[in-house]
């Protein structure tokens, strides 16, 4: 998820990817003058830095208000980053019924984020009721505009046909579109999609890919379903998720 300041004045949305990268603390300068000024962008932004602790303290709480104000004039993101918040607690007590009706609010307004987060809840039970035809369709909507993550569950739903009619030829092509756009489980599941086909050699350069951006928990649980593949090079790569997940528990 990332934001951008339209005031080409401020700073240009190149300049500030720069900055951030390389100097956070200038660019945290940047983001609170044009917050000050009522810039929508950089007050979303604004929260999202507080949130990270990137180039200025961090501060959940006042991210969390920051993220309020934008949310209050509009903006999408600073909405869905509200429900994020609110699930996790940062800044806050966790409350899954406040995310929900945060991220279904984005949702509706017709953003990716919000619509793939507002469908985990719905897939999951939690802060409302378990609905997998509107998480489905929430997936779907989410993934045809291009969100690497809901293609994946799209694909999941439509491998498993669960509250649709399976159809596993769509669900392998939306495994790689995933794949293709950056997410580490999509990744994982195009490599098991190409496994079973017997193209190992692909499935193992997917796997290294998913191994190279997956986080704590997908990492261990990728590590004990990679034990039980009958291929010798698709089982060798349990021990490199393993060991990733060792190093990053060490982090």
């Amino acid at each position: 998820m990332s934001f951008q300041l339209r005031r080409e004045e401020v700073l240009d949305a190149a300049g500030l990817a720069a900055m951030l990268e390389e100097s956070p603390a200038r660019a945290a300068q940047a983001i609170l003058l044009a917050a000050g000024e009522g810039e929508v962008e950089a007050q979303a932004l604004l929260g999202q830095i507080l949130l990270d602790g990137q180039g200025i303290a961090q501060d959940q709480p006042l991210a969390l208000r920051w993220f309020g104000i934008a949310a209050g004039r509009g903006h999408l993101m600073a909405r869905n980053m509200l429900g994020r918040c609110h699930e996790h607690g940062w800044g806050c007590a966790a409350d899954a019924l406040v995310a929900a009706q945060h991220y279904r609010i984005a949702a509706e307004a017709g953003l990716d984020w919000a619509m793939y987060n507002f469908a985990n809840l719905l897939a999951t039970g939690r802060g409302v009721t378990v609905d997998h035809q509107h998480a489905l369709a929430l997936y779907r909507r989410a993934a045809e505009l291009g969100h690497a993550k809901s293609m994946n569950l799209l694909g999941r739903y439509l491998e498993e046909g669960q509250v649709c009619q399976a159809d596993p030829l769509a669900a392998r092509d939306w495994y790689r579109r995933s794949a293709e756009g950056g997410d580490f489980r999509g990744q994982f599941s195009y490599a098991a999609v190409l496994a079973a086909e017997g193209r190992v050699d692909e499935a193992v350069v997917w796997l290294e890919k998913a191994l190279a951006g997956g986080n704590l928990n997908f990492l261990r649980v990728a590590s004990e379903t990679l034990l039980s593949a009958t291929d010798p090079k698709i089982q060798g790569m349990a021990a490199r998720f393993s060991l990733r997940y060792a190093e990053l528990q060490r982090v």
